[in-house]
């Protein structure tokens, strides 16, 4: 099987001495989300592993598949009939460094590959981020960078920022670019999210398809607002909840220059989801 074959081969990673680490997750979730002329559905799993290097350096790898079902409203062109399920795949490396008490360096690395059926070396995109986080007294941080990322559809170079603030010992608030979130936790089993993101992805085409122009590749994107319940069911196991609404959702076709070609006007939409989680 070729995801099996992509999986093996561009995308291995070293999964480190669990045991001796002790810190390893590995998490899947079901997300539907109906909008107003397309239902989209995804699943999606992935692993995480962090080793510490020393006292001042630490890496996190995590790789991730995820595997989108679109279904279309009766009436649409049957050139679009082939469009409806797309395969991303990614290998996340993190490595933060410590510089001082106050300032950690954080440098991300990430290949992805966003493919119809048929995977080919042209699927695969290398994304980015690097953030300086500034300690600015107790309760308050603030991270500053660039990230090459895909959250408006296509592969761009955007600043990122986020100014974390720290109410309480039960609550958190971050503000920020593309993410925004509030954290509360009533106990050590629960834990509570109000969050705001940008968030996008692009997938290429098998074969191109013609609207006048030839499109090569669908992009997606919207602003996610969402709330989020985790529950620490057991020692290492987590339930995750998830319920919200995508505003300005985009999905288009695009030619190989990222020019549109079409826009399906897809329409907002509800999103709800369910996870499970083990952490060790």
């Amino acid at each position: 099987m070729k995801i099996r074959i992509l999986i093996c081969s561009l995308f291995t990673i070293s999964f480190y001495n669990v045991k001796a680490q002790g810190n390893f997750s590995a998490s899947m979730n079901l997300k539907t989300e109906p909008a107003d002329k397309i239902n989209y559905n995804e699943s999606h799993i992935d692993f995480k592993i962090n080793k510490e290097i020393n006292t001042q350096s630490k890496l996190t790898n995590t790789i991730e598949y995820s595997h989108l079902k679109v279904n279309y409203e009766l009436g649409n062109p049957e050139s679009f009939e082939d469009l409806d399920q797309f395969n991303h795949l990614e290998n996340k490396f993190e490595f933060s460094h410590t510089i001082s008490n106050a300032t950690i360096l954080n440098f991300e690395l990430t290949p992805i590959a966003n493919f119809q059926e048929n995977f080919g070396i042209s699927d695969v995109t290398v994304l980015g981020n690097f953030e300086v986080r500034q300690k600015l007294n107790s309760n308050t941080n603030l991270s500053i960078g660039a990230a090459r990322t895909t959250a408006f559809g296509s592969p761009k170079f955007m600043p990122v920022l986020a100014l974390t603030y720290k109410i309480n010992n039960a609550s958190s608030l971050v503000i920020g670019f593309p993410d925004s979130k509030i954290s509360y936790s009533n106990n050590i089993r629960n834990k509570f999210n109000l969050t705001n993101s940008f968030n996008g992805e692009f997938y290429n085409l098998d074969s191109k398809i013609n609207l006048n122009e030839k499109a090569s590749r669908t992009s997606l994107s919207q602003m996610t607002s969402a709330f989020e319940y985790e529950r620490n069911v057991d020692t290492n196991w987590f339930l995750n909840f998830k319920a919200g609404y995508d505003f300005n959702k985009k999905y288009n076709l695009l030619d190989n220059d990222n020019h549109k070609i079409y826009d399906f006007n897809t329409g907002n939409g509800y999103i709800l989801s369910i996870g499970i989680k083990y952490k060790q």
